[in-house]
């Protein structure tokens, strides 16, 4: 994501270089579209449209002033994403503008509707509550155009400290407040790693030899533990239900991770959010044996948050957390929260975070990481070029901004990728001597996500953490009903939707077909 931030900015140089006798002509030329967005020139010859030149032009137009960008050599704008981008992920070279909706009437001079109610775009007035939920009522559709927590009549509302407390509710008005009111000194430093995608053979001996082995222990004894966050394609689950016997934690990432990236914040419906995410927990259940009660969690593909409508899915099935939405980097940084108030930092880039009240849902956002003068929600997306120990020095500057503040825990999130082929050899010693030092500190913890939140509602000194009961657990024994076998069944099965054969590896019985969609039981009708 850096890299791609990083291409708007070279645009903005080519335009800043631009003479104002050309922006004359570029008024003449191109007509103003003023509603905040870069657009294309409408007036565009239509056979040249899909051509690097055309594709790669774009404007905004400013209190009538329109100023005209062009992508750096070999990239072309995307329209939606509103980024210069590689031709083979630009497929709106021919549409011109962004559609947006237009504003409902909600700050007038004089009041327009009667008590309870609050006016479309056009003045008609409607029930406030038919507002921001999901379904257009407006003529013009300007009910469900305009849904921020800025703009939401129904937003949820600012941070309220008095009545908002734990075990249940968290919040502070900057995120940054420490839980408890303790001492940054007296809190217990932690660290969550968390993997994204299928757990396979092709990442199996990462986990278990080189980033979570068994004589990695927390200064209790107990071992290190990750979040894996599981999509069901080429996922065995025979390893699953082995993780999940480690302690580590499993939570869900959707069954199909489908693209565009853009359909899960704009165009999932409330159904296709229970299809994918309830559906891959009922697989994980079912195939991987992982209680219901311990698959807590949800990171939607891409982070592309769901708005409302996902949430709406989490309360009613009951996830206890969400961990998609990305934070802008800040010192301190920020610690997780509940839902029950308006989130404490921006919603980045064009993500549509939720906007309404969401009681006791808790929300561990994505502190990106730094590295130079590149930000990084996910490891892997940051530039790949530094050496073993310049990544090294990195984690560890990471670490200090965390450490050296207000304690809030450093997430480290990966897809595996990051430690694979050549720059994976030297991205995974880099981060093994990472792990090798903070194993050392008696005040280091690295736990999984539900383990931070355990914390969370019950804040412990770090001098009380030998006697935490909620990280103690690892002296107990898996019963033998719940443990992984040794030698999986294999199952080869037919898949109608993906019209080819998959296997998939489970210590459960083979299901009928390729559980999918709608079917995540693997019948056959």
């Amino acid at each position: 994501m850096a890299v791609i931030i990083s291409l708007l900015l070279l645009t903005v140089a080519v335009s800043s270089s631009l003479a104002t006798p050309q922006r004359q002509t570029y008024r003449a030329k191109i007509p103003c579209i003023d509603n905040g967005r870069f657009y294309r020139n409408p007036n565009s010859e239509k056979s040249l449209r899909w051509s690097k030149k055309i594709c790669g032009e774009y404007y905004l137009c400013i209190e009538e002033e329109v100023f005209p960008f062009r992508c750096s050599t070999g990239l072309m704008f995307d329209i939606q994403r509103q980024i210069c981008d590689r031709k083979a992920v630009v497929d709106n070279c021919d549409v011109m503008t962004e559609v947006t909706t237009p504003r409902p009437l909600l700050n007038t001079d004089e009041p327009i509707c009667r008590t309870g109610e609050t006016a479309c775009s056009d003045g008609s007035c409607l029930p406030t509550e038919l507002f921001c939920d999901g379904f257009a009522d407006c003529f013009d559709g300007s009910d469900e155009g305009w849904c921020d927590a800025e703009h939401d009549p129904n937003a949820a509302p600012a941070c309220d400290m008095y009545n908002c407390t734990l075990p249940d509710c968290f919040c502070s008005s900057d995120g940054t407040l420490i839980p408890g009111g303790l001492n940054p000194s007296d809190v217990p430093q932690m660290i969550t790693i968390t993997f994204d995608d299928a757990v396979n053979d092709e990442n199996w001996d990462l986990y278990q030899n080189r980033l979570f082995p068994k004589t990695a222990l927390n200064p209790n004894g107990c071992p290190i533990h990750g979040t894996f966050f599981i999509s069901h394609q080429y996922t065995n689950y025979a390893q699953v239900q082995k993780l999940s016997n480690q302690g580590h934690e499993i939570a869900v990432h959707s069954i199909t991770h489908r693209g565009p990236e853009r359909w899960w914040g704009t165009n999932a419906t409330i159904e296709d959010w229970f299809d994918e995410m309830v559906g891959q927990a009922n697989i994980i259940n079912r195939f991987g044996g992982v209680d219901m009660e311990d698959i807590r969690g949800v990171r939607v593909p891409f982070l592309s948050v769901g708005w409302n409508r996902q949430f709406l899915m989490m309360r009613e099935f009951g996830f206890v957390y969400d961990s998609s939405m990305a934070a802008p980097v800040s010192d301190p940084p920020i610690w997780p929260y509940t839902l029950d108030y308006k989130m404490p930092h921006k919603c980045l880039g064009d993500r549509r975070c939720p906007s309404r009240s969401f009681p006791g849902i808790w929300e561990l956002p994505l502190n990106q990481i730094t590295m130079e003068e590149f930000s990084c929600a996910m490891v892997d997306s940051c530039p790949p070029y530094f050496s073993e120990n310049e990544l090294y020095e990195i984690f560890m500057n990471n670490f200090g901004r965390h450490y050296n503040t207000n304690r809030a825990p450093l997430g480290l999130y990966f897809h595996t990728l990051w430690f694979k082929g050549e720059s994976g050899r030297k991205n995974r010693r880099a981060f093994r001597r990472f792990l090798d030092e903070m194993i050392k500190r008696p005040d280091v913890w690295i736990v999984n996500n539900w383990e931070l939140i355990q914390w969370m509602r019950e804040p412990t000194p770090q001098s009380e953490m030998g006697s935490f009961s909620k990280w103690s657990t690892c002296a107990e024994t898996v019963p033998l009903e719940k443990q992984a076998c040794n030698i999986p069944r294999v199952c080869k099965l037919k898949s109608r939707e993906l019209r080819k054969e998959r296997y998939m590896y489970t210590c459960m019985e083979c299901p009928q077909t390729y559980p999918w969609i709608k079917n995540e039981f693997g019948l056959e009708f």
